[in-house]
């Protein structure tokens, strides 16, 4: 595995209106949006942190909307041969749920299932000529955290792993709620996963956005016309967190370093 093999590159919210989503967002996050255009592709919404772009957004498939899926925030992370990591999730006991499939000039991707459902993108991006610009880790705007809500904490971090190389940094006991593994990539703590609560229909992962204060960011997501459904509540190191849903329905989190 190379160093940037596991490595979470890019988050994207699918939604049925797009529109509203961008405003929503770049009122909450701080956000702002530019265009993309690919060929023989819909027009593809960039969400921006100091011009660096962080996120995605893109219009709700109507097979997925079908399939009863809700709008949703999806994580991709960087794979070395995208087509033997999804025969790599499937062998081990996880699933492909849209094979691999090239989007010219930026990649070729692929839609997983790790073997509780929980769902993610893998990519293995398209040759660059030149090295794009990165926010610092901890910078507004920014994804902050990936968490996982799985079917059980301690085999999907052997699972991903494996699959990823991830490395356990640490894990924390939490009493009835179980353990909390805190998991790095390159030496670098990125996230953490836990056995979903019984109240959490699915396994599933969840993204945390970076705002400069939490509760001016709540603020904005209410008055935007989302809901905090789990928060404000200070986590280990002294940050702060809420998760919610937008207007759409899909959830997300913030993060910040105070309230």
């Amino acid at each position: 595995m190379s160093k940037t093999h596991g490595k979470f590159i890019w988050c994207e919210l699918m939604t049925p209106d797009t529109s509203s989503a961008a405003k929503f967002y770049s009122s909450v996050v701080g956000w702002t949006t530019s265009e993309m255009k690919v060929e023989g592709m819909p027009t593809y919404t960039v969400f921006e942190a100091n011009g660096i772009g962080v996120a995605g957004l893109m219009e709700f498939p109507a097979e997925l909307e079908a399939q009863g899926i809700p709008p949703n925030w999806t994580g991709y992370v960087g794979v070395d041969d995208v087509d033997q990591t999804a025969r790599d999730f499937a062998a081990n006991g996880g699933a492909v749920r849209r094979p691999p499939q090239d989007i010219p000039t930026i990649g070729r991707f692929a839609v997983v299932a790790d073997p509780d459902g929980a769902v993610i993108c893998i990519m293995t991006p398209a040759p660059m000529e030149q090295t794009w610009p990165e926010l610092a880790p901890d910078a507004p705007g920014n994804i902050g955290w990936h968490e996982l809500y799985a079917g059980n904490g301690k085999d999907a971090l052997a699972f991903y792993t494996k699959l990823f190389g991830w490395t356990k940094d640490s894990e924390m006991d939490m009493g009835p709620m179980g353990v909390y593994y805190l998991f790095a990539h390159d030496g670098r703590q990125t996230g953490g996963m836990m056995t979903k609560p019984d109240s959490m229909p699915m396994p599933f992962w969840c993204y945390y956005f970076i705002v400069p204060a939490l509760d001016a960011a709540i603020e904005r997501v209410t008055s935007g016309g989302g809901k905090v459904v789990n928060g404000p509540m200070e986590v280990p190191g002294g940050s702060w967190i809420i998760q919610a849903t937008d207007p759409q329905g899909a959830f997300f989190c913030l993060v910040a370093p105070k309230r």
